[in-house]
């Protein structure tokens, strides 16, 4: 559960049906958002967000105030809410909530667009499957959106800026590792493009001030550092609405919603647990590794990552393994993933940012949070000795 105040925190995980409540209020939060609630009155409050965000650009004039001027630029038109599917464990989460949504308020369902998922080039097989094989189940317009520029690439230095101070230059050089701007760049081409290019395709060249899109996203504040400074309800990015529709629920929430919702039954799961009609999916992926397992592109990557995901992923691994062969024959000095770059390599700088709306399972957690080896311990699924070889603390 998310950790708490000294005065609030019990010594035990809250029961099912009990609130909970993250230990302070988040940067962007209004007042009422992050208050403590239950399970039920945390999937109320989704509802209630999508109703509204719906609602508001469905209904509705836009206007737009410059200076003492309130320009009127006709009704709102809305091409569509999509949800965005990684296949990560808070994604499943959102997919199958938005799914009971659509049950219960008929009225929007012709809004609904389908699934979006953005197929990096990288991805753990997999992950991928069990994304299209979902949506398939549940008759979901599934949009598989690719990035125009391929991971290797990157590493390789062959994609160049077209415009700023590093314009010819190549975006990014070798292997992308912890710290620095290499997760900024790798999310800017390899998922914001696509889901720009996405938009652009629905609104046209202009109308983004009256057409809109709503990217429904998982994003939490409980489950980093970053998301609880800088994820908010809802945010507009130009025809873009991203509605983060889970942003108040706790950690314990989700754990709760899984418990109520997959099959625990003792019998032979059908693929990815879709054993009744209301049952709730599960990526293999996310149960082993922790991760979605939709991205590889190591910026941050842990110590020993990649052995893990050999162990479960030996193909997949493998696939790294090329990867480090072909960028050390080219002669960069970052040759190996997922590990910090040399101190001599010097990266463009000042080149453009966005936003990273989406990869928040990657990032560093919230403190209080437990390490996947940690949880795995703790879970009898690694004994000491185990866990001392994979943290490399044995003697």
């Amino acid at each position: 559960m998310s950790t708490r105040t000294a005065k609030r925190q019990p010594a035990l995980d809250a029961l099912p049906g009990m609130p909970d409540v993250l230990k302070a209020k988040p940067v962007k939060a209004a007042d009422e958002s992050w208050k403590a609630r239950t399970l039920d009155e945390a999937i109320a409050r989704t509802y209630e967000l999508l109703d509204e965000t719906i609602s508001k650009y469905s209904t509705g004039r836009a206007l737009v105030t410059r200076g003492d001027t309130i320009i009127d630029y006709g009704l709102f038109e809305l091409l569509g809410f999509y949800v965005l599917y990684s296949g990560g464990n808070d994604s499943v989460v959102l997919q199958h909530l938005v799914r009971m949504y659509l049950r219960d308020r008929g009225i929007f369902r012709r809004h609904f667009g389908g699934i979006i998922h953005v197929n990096t080039g990288t991805a753990i097989e997999q992950t991928t499957r069990h994304v299209r094989e979902t949506a398939a189940a549940w008759d979901w317009k599934l949009h598989e959106l690719r990035p125009r520029v391929t991971y290797l690439d990157l590493v390789l230095g062959n994609v160049l800026a077209t415009r700023g101070p590093n314009k010819g230059r190549p975006v990014w050089l070798g292997f992308p590792g912890p710290g620095g701007d290499s997760h900024n760049v790798m999310y800017m081409r390899l998922k914001d493009e696509p889901l720009q290019t996405f938009r652009r395709q629905l609104v046209g060249p202009s109308g983004g001030i009256r057409r809109k899109v709503i990217y429904v996203g998982g994003m939490r504040w409980a489950e980093s550092q970053k998301r609880f400074r800088t994820a908010s309800e809802v945010d507009l990015d130009g025809a873009i609405v991203w509605l983060s529709a889970l942003v108040h629920w706790t950690n314990e929430h989700m754990r709760e919603y899984r418990a109520r919702y997959r099959c625990q039954q003792q019998h032979k799961h059908s693929p990815h647990r879709l054993c009744g009609p209301e049952a709730l999916p599960l990526n293999e992926v996310t149960a082993n590794l922790h991760m979605s397992g939709d991205c590889a592109c190591g910026a941050y990557a842990k110590e020993g990552e990649k052995e893990e995901r050999r162990f479960f992923y030996p193909e997949h691994a493998a696939g790294i393994d090329g990867w480090e062969r072909v960028v050390e024959a080219a002669g960069i000095a970052a040759c190996k993933w997922g590990q910090r770059p040399p101190s001599s390599m010097r990266q463009p700088k000042g080149g453009r940012r966005v936003k990273e709306r989406l990869c928040a399972a990657c990032a560093p957690p919230l403190d209080g949070q437990t390490d996947i080896l940690d949880d795995w311990r703790e879970r009898g699924l690694l004994t000491e000795a185990q866990y001392a070889t994979f943290t490399r603390s044995a003697a």
